[in-house]
């Protein structure tokens, strides 16, 4: 038997019952026949239940250069880790992401309101764990072609070898003389599977230490690694393939043309370009990005966004805090292209989509995440954004979050968008909301079931606050224009000792109480409950007549 006879007859061996041909895969995932520039990504999560920043941030950049070139994105759930997987977590990955934007044209789909998942596309199935007998053809492919082979080393064998490999100070791992089984004839591969021997399927590194491979990156330009001579596992013990063997057959065969992930895949690429190489096939636009990192307040120096330390890693701290997914959206394309808010500043109400990401103006030193730049563009974002848009997500996130707001603010969705609109107009707008539950903390005063006093009278009005009250109540007539209302407001100060006008005060403190802003603010807290609000007499056309007596009338 030749030494080809012998690797088809341990392929057969191995792989007697697969029911696929490499032909018949490729047969079956033709080329997309996508014109030259378009982007076909995908997302490939693993189903383990915590859904953070770095997933969002992915999604992001894969549906974003997909949806710039007309392309597609693709969810393929990566489950081959069954220790991992956690019930549910599937479902929370695509309502998570779809609240901020995040729409797949292909691969796995979840409706919320009806409780269902399916698939959608040509190139499935979109689980790994149920395309087992395309990665068997594959493998068997390799296995007949002498590009891998079974090892049967035990974990016991494993771990002495690397204690002798630690002693003798070489690179731990199976290659070369390492690599027990390497060439195992097939008589003796079939005396060990006689003997029910368990196995895992590694890939047979064809090159020596030393030599370099060279790698296209989208955002790293080309890079110069050492090529792979481990004998790396392809297809573990209990059938499933690894991420390396996994990943590559999919990209392939779903016909990815970028593969966006972290960099901590780069140590990978040499392993993932041979195994591309000994299957013949072309590899995709690799696009390694950094991670995401913040200022740590006690050293004050950059490091990695930590589960444990770090509640703004997790998803669900921007959904329970109420940030727009639009600012979400804005705010990660300043930290992903340096040229993003130059170009927002010349497009001041272009929609992100009229921007054109480029990987290679991403950073690769580590992305800076700061929630205070965060909340920055959230502002201007939200004043982007009319204001009934506005009520609908602020009621949308009350609904969920916090029962009494929603309650009291959905009874007039009108009346709230009002509100949310104070200020808003003008050469100088206020932005000072940056989330939902700010906005909420914000305009609570206009409702009496979320109505607190939080302030204090002034201290020179306090002893006069009820006096002050009553005779503002004497003379309120809310069908007064601005200056008349304001003139009453100055006369009554007047009236009761106090400064027609700040200045005044200042210059002679020792002939009044105070001035008219003393005034103003006892008004401002009966009824809004704080010393500083927006505009206090577009506050009482809102409240209505009958709420703003209700209120100056309790402090009397």
């Amino acid at each position: 038997m030749t030494n080809k006879d012998d690797q088809k007859y341990i392929a057969g061996l191995l792989f007697g019952d697969a029911t696929l041909t490499p032909e018949e895969c490729e047969e079956k995932y033709p080329p997309r026949g996508v014109g030259e520039g378009v982007a076909i990504t995908r997302l490939g999560p693993s189903p383990t239940g915590f859904i953070h920043l770095g997933n969002l941030y992915m999604a992001f950049l894969n549906a974003k250069l997909s949806a710039q070139t007309d392309g597609v994105l693709i969810l393929r759930i990566e489950d081959t880790d069954r220790k991992r997987e956690v019930a549910g977590a599937v479902e929370v990955l695509i309502s998570s992401l779809a609240y901020f934007g995040v729409q797949f044209n292909e691969g796995v789909m979840y409706d919320a309101q009806a409780d269902v998942i399916s698939e959608r596309g040509s190139y499935g199935p979109y689980y790994q764990s149920a395309r087992g007998e395309i990665y068997k053809a594959f493998v068997k492919r390799l296995v007949e072609e002498g590009k891998a082979y079974p090892c049967f080393l035990s974990e016991a064998e494993l771990t002495e070898m690397r204690s002798l490999q630690e002693q003798q100070k070489v690179t731990p791992g199976v290659y070369g003389a390492w690599a027990r089984y390497r060439n195992a004839t097939a008589g003796e591969v079939e005396a060990l599977l006689a003997e029910k021997r368990p196995y895992v399927i590694r890939f047979r590194a064809d090159e020596e230490d030393g030599t370099y491979v060279e790698a296209a990156d989208g955002i790293r330009g080309t890079l110069r690694m050492p090529k792979n001579y481990m004998d790396v596992v392809i297809l573990k013990s209990d059938g499933l393939p690894t991420y390396h063997f996994a990943h590559v057959v999919d990209d392939h065969l779903m016909r990815t043309t970028h593969v966006i992930r972290g960099e901590e895949w780069i140590a990978s690429l040499p392993v993932h370009v041979a195994l591309f190489g000994a299957l013949g096939w072309d590899v995709p636009l690799y696009c390694h990005s950094t991670v995401l990192m913040k200022i740590d307040e006690e050293s004050g120096n950059k490091r990695k966004l930590s589960k444990r330390k770090d509640p703004e890693l997790s998803l669900e701290y921007y959904r329970s805090t109420g940030y727009h997914p639009q600012a979400i959206s804005e705010y990660l394309l300043t930290i992903i292209n340096s040229n993003f808010e130059e170009w927002r500043a010349e497009n001041p109400d272009a929609p992100i989509s009229a921007f054109q990401m480029s990987t290679e103006k991403m950073g690769i030193s580590g992305i800076l995440f700061d929630l205070e730049k965060l909340q920055d563009v959230s502002k201007e974002v939200l004043l982007r954004i009319p204001a009934g848009e506005l009520a609908a997500f602020l009621l949308h996130w009350a609904r969920l979050y916090d029962e009494d707001a929603y309650r009291a603010m959905s009874r007039d969705e009108e009346k709230l968008a009002r509100i949310l609109d104070i200020g808003r107009s003008g050469d100088k707008p206020r932005k000072d909301l940056a989330y939902a539950k700010q906005m909420r903390d914000f305009i609570a005063y206009f409702y009496d079931e979320l109505f607190e006093k939080q302030d204090d009278w002034p201290g020179n009005a306090a002893a006069d606050a009820g006096v002050l009250l009553a005779g503002y109540l004497e003379t309120l007539d809310l069908a007064d224009d601005r200056d008349t209302w304001f003139d009453k407001i100055r006369q009554l100060a007047v009236a009761n000792g106090y400064a027609a006008k700040p200045k005044d005060y200042k210059k002679n403190p020792e002939e009044y109480k105070g001035h008219v802003g003393d005034v103003s603010s006892v008004i401002r807290i009966a009824l809004t409950g704080r010393a500083s609000s927006p505009d206090l007499y577009e506050i009482q056309q809102i409240l209505g007549e009958e709420a703003v007596r209700a209120r100056l009338a309790a402090h009397i």
